[in-house]
């Protein structure tokens, strides 16, 4: 049986997407982390489009403040904003260290899967996205 998380040498082309990568999670983990100063000063990205459009959420609405809530530690209100959100603060953090490791020791993670193992992967993920989204309108609001 093959492992589905290979690690290889990486090549450069290869290193430099992974520093792009690290720097634009590490980017996003600091934003969210200075949200609640930002947010006062009125010193953040502008509101989601497809809300100001409809008065609706988008799928990724709250995430911003469900980071920013995971930094504090309030687990609920990271929920109810975004009800993916503290599983993708984890999964940045995980994905930052990974990333960092990669860069450091010049060894790159691949993901080693079939057609079909990437289509089971997708539909994962997009159900994921439509279970918070539809929590989102449906039951814990804006």
């Amino acid at each position: 049986m093959v492992s589905p998380l290979v690690l290889n040498r990486a090549v450069p082309g290869r290193r430099m997407r992974e520093l792009g990568l690290l720097a634009a999670i590490l980017l996003w983990l600091v934003y969210t982390r200075l949200y609640w100063v930002l947010h006062t000063s009125h010193v953040v990205a502008p509101t989601c489009p497809f809300f100001a459009l409809t008065g609706h959420p988008c799928p990724f609405c709250g995430g911003t403040r469900s980071f920013a809530y995971m930094w504090e530690g309030d687990l609920s209100d990271s929920v109810r904003l975004y009800p993916f959100g503290p599983l993708l603060f984890a999964g940045s953090m995980l994905g930052a260290a990974g990333l960092a490791s990669s860069v450091i020791t010049g060894r790159t993670w691949s993901l080693n899967l079939s057609s079909r193992q990437w289509r089971i992967v997708s539909v994962g993920i997009v159900s994921a996205i439509s279970v918070s989204w539809v929590l989102k309108v449906f039951v814990l609001g804006n």
